[in-house]
Parts: structure tokens; sequence; C-alpha cells
């Protein structure tokens, strides 16, 4: 065996968790909602995840210091678009803090009103079914109202030790 045991006490803990977890590719998606008074919000999420089939359920993981999760939640409804492999930039757009991060994106409303972002690969319209608070994340389960794959031959955008990712053919 060629590893080495990751310390998980002391001051390395976090380093050491984010390294190993670090290995797991994931998709990103960006997370849209339709305030009321704030307008469209959004946020990018690599934390996303199936949860049932029956009833369809989702999660995304949100941490307690988003500024953009509050107007998500007031909201009470979200739109999931997963996106593709050349939406980096949009990706990055929407992580980016104190910026209008819908400026120059030109969206479509899912039918709770969240915004369905140009070139996502598939899109999933929600509703807030349940919230678990778990360390310094909120964990949140959505109940699938509506959804569509919008582009079945489009490659994703991963997420893969810290970095952007895409698949190899």
């Amino acid at each position: 065996m060629n590893g080495h045991q990751a310390p998980m006490a002391g001051e390395d803990h976090t380093t050491s968790f984010r390294n190993v977890l670090g290995t797991f590719a994931t998709g990103i998606a960006i997370v849209t909602a339709a305030h009321p008074t704030a307008g469209p919000v959004g946020l990018t999420a690599n934390s996303f995840s199936s949860v049932s089939l029956t009833p369809p359920l989702v999660l995304f993981c949100v941490a307690h210091t988003s500024s953009t999760w509050p107007s998500i939640r007031a909201a009470g409804r979200f739109c999931v678009n997963v996106l593709a492999e050349h939406q980096e930039e949009l990706s990055r757009q929407f992580t980016a803090r104190g910026e209008d991060r819908f400026r120059g994106v030109d969206w479509r409303p899912a039918p709770s009103g969240a915004p369905i972002l140009p070139g996502a690969a598939a899109w999933l319209d929600c509703r807030v079914e349940t919230l678990h608070e778990a360390g310094d994340h909120t964990i949140v389960v959505g109940r699938v109202d509506q959804l569509a794959l919008e582009d079945a031959e489009v490659a994703p955008l991963l997420y893969y030790r810290s970095r952007y990712a895409r698949l190899m053919a």
C-alpha cells in the first residue's frame, strides 16, 4: 500500500480533510432563485446529489457564511443548473463576492421563476423540503417539481483536487 495516513487532530486536520475529499470528483451546479425584492440570486455548488426517486428529492450544501443562501431560503424555491464543461467562467462568476452574478447572463425563468442559465446541461426546479444543520453547513433538501435535460451530448464540468476538470475521451 503506497499511502500515508493523514492526521485528523490538531491544526492540519482541515487541510488533510480537504485534500482527501478532493480526490472525489464532483459535478458543479449553480443554484438560483427569484427573490421577491432582491431579484435573481445564485451560488455555485459542488455539493449536489440526488436523494430519492420517490418522491424526487435532491440536496445541496451551503456554508453558514453564504450571503446568498438567506435570499434563496426566503424564496422557498430554487433551480439547480447542472453545468456543462464549457461553463467554467460562469461557475467562477457565481462564486464572486459583492458582484452582480447575473451581469451579462441572459437567463429564462423556470416554472417557479428561478433562473435557468443558458448552456446548462440540465436543470431541476425545486422547492425547499427540509433543512438540516451539519457542522458549518446547511444541508438543503429540495423536492423536484419540474426538470429538463437541455443537452444530452455535452460533457459535465467537474471539480477535482481543488481545480476545475473535464472528462477525457
